[in-house]
């Protein structure tokens, strides 16, 4: 199945009309079209790596598609913020034999010479009117490759683990080398797991971190370094993004509040990346699109410059339509 899913996706990319070059400007265009329409991306994750290039690995929203039945992760990448290259799908769920759906989302890591995807899927209906039916459950997934840009296999034809169900998982690796899994669990959030080397599993048991006791409901955790001060954000109330700092990647950590405002009263989730001096913010938005197959919101990934005060705090970030075009 890999083989065929990854021909299919290059036949979308050939298939795919770019008329100019892709826009810095927000939502960020990619210039992939999917059945005669841009593809619809959420959950940015950034990372830059050796070759020099920025890279996305998202989560991809069927059109109009309903609850959240997603079946695969593309990744795109840049070395001018302005012009994109669609890899197409890296990664899907018909590739997974543990998993058949919910291919929410990912992050990524470099690591001993190879490219790590870590990822959430699951299987099971989630019956919203009847919740007592639900049997939806997600674990989260290791897949490896010798690109960035994969196509990735998952090499230990499992979840990590399957108990606490969980999803969005990040990645963080320390300058000792050591990497640190994050993830928003049912009943037991701000955990945090150190991986084996071989990055093939996680080596000892979850680390309940100290929040300074302020643990709002929360999603999407994604933690980065500065300065030598560590950040834990998140969505808090999957809705704002705020954060927390430490002197540790295992804190404990000082809440610091928010550095972006909802929209929409819709979920947001987001990455953070320096890249050529200059710190960015990866996001999506709910907007209205003049192309779209339905009459409802769908998401699309956006991105801003972010800002720091001289004592470290994250300077409040406005969505703007200028994004990263702005100078």
């Amino acid at each position: 199945m890999l083989k065929l899913n990854n021909l299919r996706a290059g036949l979308i990319i050939a298939s795919s009309l770019i008329a100019g070059p892709a826009l810095a400007a927000n939502p960020l265009d990619f210039g992939l079209l999917i059945d005669g329409k841009p593809i619809r991306t959420a959950d940015p994750s950034a990372h830059v790596w050796q070759d020099g290039r920025l890279y996305l690995y998202t989560s991809h929203d069927e059109e109009c598609q309903t609850d959240f039945h997603m079946r695969d992760w593309h990744v795109f990448s840049t070395d001018n913020l302005t012009d994109w290259t669609a890899h197409g799908a890296a990664l899907s769920v018909d590739d997974v034999a543990w998993a058949d759906d919910y291919a929410w989302a990912p992050d990524a890591a470099f690591k001993n010479g190879k490219y790590y995807l870590v990822f959430p899927a699951g299987t099971g209906v989630k019956d919203r009117q009847k919740p007592q039916n639900s049997t939806k459950w997600m674990g989260i997934g290791i897949a490896e490759s010798d690109s960035p840009a994969g196509p990735f296999k998952d090499m230990i034809g499992a979840p990590l683990w399957r108990s606490p169900y969980a999803n969005d998982p990040a990645l963080f690796i320390d300058d000792d080398g050591q990497v640190y899994l994050y993830f928003h669990g049912t009943d037991f959030d701000y955990r945090v797991v150190k991986m084996r080397d071989d990055m093939r599993g996680i080596a000892g048991d979850f680390i309940k971190m100290d929040m300074g006791g302020y643990e709002p409901k929360m999603e999407g955790p994604w933690v980065f370094k500065r300065d030598g001060l560590y950040y834990f954000t998140m969505p808090e109330n999957n809705r704002v993004l705020s954060y927390y700092t430490a002197t540790s990647p295992i804190g404990p950590w000082t809440y610091r509040g928010v550095f972006m405002e909802q929209e929409h009263q819709s979920n947001n989730h987001h990455s953070v990346v320096q890249y050529n001096g200059q710190w960015l913010l990866f996001y999506h938005r709910w907007l209205d699109s003049n192309n779209s197959g339905c009459q409802k919101r769908q998401r699309h990934v956006a991105a801003e410059y972010l800002h720091f005060t001289a004592d470290g705090r994250i300077v409040p970030a406005e969505r703007s339509t200028a994004g990263l075009s702005a100078k």
